[in-house]
């Protein structure tokens, strides 16, 4: 007999990892991936490009498969896991969320900036009325102070959202501040609260703990670190963890460890490990998808990529601003000239 899991994991792999595979994953590997990810038990799986359905373009970068291909093929091998899609507005459409929805996905995430919940309002609404778990899922949550926080919050509550996260997509918070957000968001609202993090200031488990300690029940993890920046919240650690704090998440955490060492560890181009470019997301609090871009400008221009990392930061660039990366690579190559 099984007690219902006091923590509720979401594994990202397979959407934020495909930031640091430059959006080149395989229907091969996506099947291989989520049904190891099926056999530990992972209750959801979120599948998409890495700027969610509809992200594949010159801009956000071109996919190497269809994203419906390894969606359906992700579907096609979980016999216990749910699969979930990302969608941002204005990327994606509603049109994307009802073939989501048709082909089986069970989970419909709305990532809207931290202070632009409202744009969020029809693609929550035709989530519910689609019978999917949705969820507002507010970017670059660090930019906002806590009362605007919790005023987008309870817009996308609503509108509808079953969960609220918290997303750190810059890996730039501290425990303080997980802490600060989630309390505040379990103070105001009726829902379910959750934890995004990135690793790129080296603090994702422990603000991961931080924000369960305040009432988070939904926290995402991606196996192995695949993620963008730095990664996210290592998922086997994060299980690991939790189970020695005895939290239960019914994850068979030897599984997930086999599968990050067997599966995962092949496929990424490199370690996921703190580098010099990643540091510099966190500590200059810009979105760890813009990591690789700025590499590309940097290259282009002769620059150093951490100058063009900490003037994005000034300018408080947010996801969807990926051509203010060459604009800025620009000015400052003229500057130096």
């Amino acid at each position: 007999m099984t007690t219902k899991p006091e923590i509720i994991i979401t594994e990202v792999a397979l959407r934020d990892g495909s930031h640091a595979l430059a959006h080149q994953y395989t229907v091969e590997q996506v099947a291989k991936v989520a049904k190891g990810l099926d056999e530990a038990r992972i209750p959801y799986i979120e599948v998409s490009h890495g700027d969610g359905l509809g992200g594949s373009s010159l801009q956000f970068g071109r996919s190497a498969t269809d994203e419906w291909k390894l969606i359906e093929a992700a579907l096609s091998v979980c016999q216990f896991s749910k699969i979930g899609v990302l969608l941002l507005p204005g990327i994606g459409t509603q049109r994307d969320l009802r073939r989501a929805a048709d082909m089986g996905v069970k989970l419909a995430r709305i990532a809207t900036h931290v202070t632009e919940a409202d744009v969020s309002a029809q693609h929550i609404a035709l989530s519910k009325e689609l019978g999917m778990l949705t969820v507002g899922f507010l970017m670059m949550a660090h930019l906002a102070p806590v009362e605007k926080l919790v005023e987008q919050a309870a817009l996308m509550e609503s509108y509808g959202a079953d969960i609220v996260y918290i997303v750190d997509s810059a890996g730039a918070m501290l425990p303080n501040d997980v802490r600060e957000r989630v309390r505040a968001l379990k103070q105001h609202l009726q829902v379910e609260v959750g934890f995004h993090g990135h690793n790129n200031l080296s603090v994702a488990v422990a603000n991961s703990l931080v924000a369960i300690e305040e009432g988070a029940t939904r926290i995402d993890g991606s196996i192995r670190c695949l993620g963008a920046g730095a990664g996210n919240t290592q998922t086997e650690v994060l299980v690991a963890v939790l189970d020695r704090l005895g939290i239960q998440t019914d994850v068979d955490l030897y599984k997930l460890m086999d599968v990050a060492e067997e599966v995962i560890a092949p496929i990424l181009p490199a370690p996921q490990e703190i580098t010099k470019g990643s540091l510099t997301l966190g500590y200059a609090g810009v979105y760890s998808s813009f990591l690789l871009h700025a590499q590309r400008a940097a290259k282009k221009y002769g620059l150093d990529p951490r100058d063009i990392l900490v003037e994005i930061g000034k300018r408080k660039a947010v996801g969807g601003q990926e051509d203010m990366i060459v604009e800025v690579a620009a000015a400052l190559s003229k500057g130096r000239d």
